[in-house]
């Protein structure tokens, strides 16, 4: 396990794959006073993509790093960015209370390193939760009662939701079940930073009810998927997943029993590896380091 200091930076590289990276960019960490504790890197090939990620201990801030970066990304006409301090993160949550237990006892225990500055729901039911982790908990309806539209209750919504998290600072947020369909608008205003966790082993069993549409086709594994939210339902790129063997002796609530283990894993898998910056979204596909 690599011990991190309040200096530790991470540094994560897309760019084409070509000769010289590897020696360019330690020598450049060396030249700067940085001492790396931890390097992992792919390669498609040649010619193809390069992708590192580097764990260093510096005494520079990552604002100064990245200037200092620019000609050598400039060089070899890479994607980088320098990463320090804990995230902030915000959650989103419906009725479904097995995630969000599992994310805040992470949390509190320390396997998920982050703050938690705000959890936000379209429902009152899971307040007590909140505040038995000392969270502040907002309950924004959705009032479509006030509107002339459900597409324009749900705007308003959103809007309501955006509002609350621009004071935060919010890194980015996590979906913990909650059963909104997001805009285009409302996603493009956090771009792969929102991690959502889908009850089926994606792209099987898209949208709603994916434990009854297994069934009903007698799969022999079931699944969950987190992944980031875009535009496309539930076709964002995916970050983990896992699945359990089912059979014959099984009925629809034994699938959802089942899954709601799995969902918690990969969830929680999710969302420790983007708060730690191990994740490279490239044409769709991630890149999650070890």
């Amino acid at each position: 396990m690599v011990i991190m200091s309040e200096n530790t930076v991470k540094l994560l590289i897309s760019c084409p794959d070509q000769k010289g990276i590897v020696f360019e960019v330690t020598r450049f960490i060396a030249d700067n006073g940085g001492n790396i504790i931890d390097s992992q890197q792919h390669s498609l090939g040649l010619d193809s993509k390069f992708f590192m990620r580097l764990e260093i201990d510096f005494p520079l801030q990552s604002e100064e790093l990245g200037r200092n970066f620019q000609p050598i990304a400039e060089k070899f006409s890479m994607d980088f960015r320098f990463c320090s301090g804990k995230k902030r993160m915000a959650i989103l949550v419906s009725k479904y209370d097995h995630c969000l237990y599992d994310i805040l006892q992470k949390q509190k225990n320390g396997n998920i390193n982050v703050e938690i500055p705000i959890i936000i729901s379209n429902h009152p039911d899971l307040a007590d939760v909140a505040k038995s982790f000392g969270i502040p908990y907002k309950y924004i309806p959705i009032e479509t009662a006030k509107f002339s539209s459900k597409e324009d209750a749900k705007a308003a919504h959103e809007a309501e939701i955006i509002k609350t998290l621009d004071p935060l600072a919010i890194d980015f947020i996590a979906m913990a079940r909650y059963m909104q369909i997001l805009s285009a608008n409302f996603i493009n205003n956090y771009p792969y930073r929102i991690i959502n966790v889908h009850h089926s082993f994606l792209p099987s069993f898209k949208g709603a009810n994916p434990y009854k549409q297994a069934y009903e086709k007698g799969v022999k594994i079931i699944g969950a998927t987190a992944h980031y939210a875009t535009e496309d339902l539930d076709m964002g790129p995916i970050i983990s997943q896992d699945v359990s063997s089912v059979n014959y002796k099984h009925n629809v609530e034994d699938y959802v029993l089942i899954g709601r283990d799995i969902e918690e894993l990969v969830f929680a898998r999710a969302i420790k590896a983007h708060s730690e910056d191990k994740i490279i979204v490239d044409e769709g596909k991630t890149i999650v380091f070890n």
